[in-house]
């Protein structure tokens, strides 16, 4: 890959910046490259049937500031000039973009990539750290986060900077392993015949396990939602639920253990989003742990490498930040991914 020159990678202030998951999207705006970003209220991607009808009518209309340039991270694969979302309705178009919203200059990254690049852009302030030991300086990284979907992205670092490694490792397979697994499973609603990983570790997912235990006992699976699942099993009120988030806590601490093994994550292991948020109490309980270091013959290596839960509440758009004000700083590739009207 060539190295883009500074005058190819700096972008216009100011920047739009904005984080679009499959129900939630965030936006700020970075007016030079020491301001703080101005973020703006949490928008409902149901709420509006476009991301440019939601960019204009709770961003642009609201502001006298004019941005030049968008970065936008997306709940998906980026490729070509109609990018669809996995878990949303939203299709991002650049092109249409810019002559509708006026930007000369849009760069659309996989919203994973911007947690990844968000691990290096926060302080020690915002991550609660779970086990292990001391995080390498310049080790490689991976991010995963249960949301709506399940997103994974790694990060390198490599001559002096930092490289995103985007991917849709939340669609790896993932299987029973213990005699309660077996127990369960069968129960576990597939896709196509198969169960990924996100079928079990994002919201629905928690909903999909919890509803498989009661199956699988003949029980009655009362509760409908995540949250509630995740409260009936915090506050200890439902025995369904109690199983459903342990077990969720220790499918969660064998991907991340995968995943840590796949980048040798000796810079660390991170979790993000707003579930692995919730349930911090689950996952210092040692299961999370257990999973995550039950890697024979890697299990003393997994021991020592350390995991932290991102509490940061827009980290993403932390990472957007830090690659929109010096671009040069990351190796991010943007060929591909990246409109100009000049």
């Amino acid at each position: 890959m060539a190295h883009p020159s500074i005058q190819d990678t700096v972008l216009d202030f100011p920047i739009l910046i904005g984080d679009i998951g499959g129900t939630n999207a965030r936006f700020a705006i970075v007016v030079d490259s020491y301001a703080e970003p101005r973020e703006f209220p949490v928008v409902q991607t149901a709420d509006f049937a476009t991301i440019d009808e939601a960019i204009q009518t709770t961003i642009l209309d609201q502001t006298n500031i004019m941005p030049r340039s968008a970065v936008l991270a997306v709940a998906g694969p980026v490729d070509g000039d109609e990018i669809d979302l996995t878990n949303c309705d939203w299709v991002v178009r650049p092109k249409q973009m810019m002559a509708e919203l006026g930007f000369s200059d849009v760069v659309v990254l996989n919203d994973f990539e911007a947690q990844a690049l968000a691990v290096v852009a926060l302080g020690e302030e915002h991550l609660e750290k779970i086990g292990g030991g001391v995080a390498e300086t310049t080790g490689s990284r991976v991010v995963l986060g249960p949301g709506t979907g399940l997103g994974v992205a790694g990060l390198v670092h490599a001559r002096h900077t930092w490289i995103p490694v985007p991917g849709e490792g939340g669609h790896v397979d993932i299987g029973p392993r213990t005699e309660r697994d077996l127990e369960i499973f069968p129960h576990v609603e597939r896709i196509d015949g198969r169960v990924s990983a996100e079928q079990l570790l994002c919201g629905r997912g928690l909903v999909n396990l919890y509803r498989a235990i009661g199956k699988a006992d003949g029980k009655d699976a009362k509760l409908a939602t995540p949250a509630e699942i995740t409260g009936a099993a915090l506050e200890r009120r439902d025995d369904i639920a109690m199983e459903a988030l342990d077990l969720f806590v220790t499918y969660l601490g064998r991907l991340a253990g995968d995943l840590g093994l796949v980048f040798m994550s000796r810079g660390g292991v991170f979790l993000t989003g707003g579930i692995a948020q919730k349930i911090v109490p689950a996952l210092q309980n040692g299961k999370f742990r257990a999973a995550f270091e039950d890697k024979a013959p890697h299990s003393a290596l997994l021991a020592d490498m350390p995991v932290f839960v991102i509490t940061h509440p827009m980290a993403a758009l932390s990472g957007i930040a830090a690659f929109a004000r010096t671009p040069a700083r990351f190796g991010v590739e943007t060929s591909g991914r990246r409109w100009r009207s000049r």
